[in-house]
């Protein structure tokens, strides 16, 4: 038996971020681009745009930026902070489980 576990941040009841949102952002920093994440992450562009909008606004910052001289996206310096901590958060939890060996009958 193992135990599993799945985190993501709420707000009002409504998510703020999690996996899901992580992968968008990593997306969206190797491509440069909303719509070619969407399209490697298998969403619409319209989902996409509505779950990153929506972050940004339960967050209260900006968690991209677009370069209007390239057409490109990038994202803030707090959509970094935030991604390293949910990762240090993930690897933290997973350590804590891998530790915790329960012999269940």
């Amino acid at each position: 038996m193992e135990i599993k576990h799945k985190i993501w941040l709420e707000c009002g009841g409504r998510v703020v971020f999690g996996p899901g949102r992580d992968g968008l952002l990593k997306a969206i920093n190797e491509f440069h681009s909303l719509s070619a994440a969407a399209k490697k992450l298998k969403m619409s562009y319209r989902a996409a745009w509505g779950r990153l909008k929506a972050s940004e606004e339960r967050l209260g910052m900006k968690l991209v930026e677009i370069d209007h001289a390239r057409q490109g996206m990038h994202l803030t310096d707090e959509a970094k902070s935030l991604m390293d901590c949910f990762d240090q958060l993930e690897k933290d939890i997973n350590h804590l489980l891998n530790e915790t060996h329960c012999k269940l009958p």
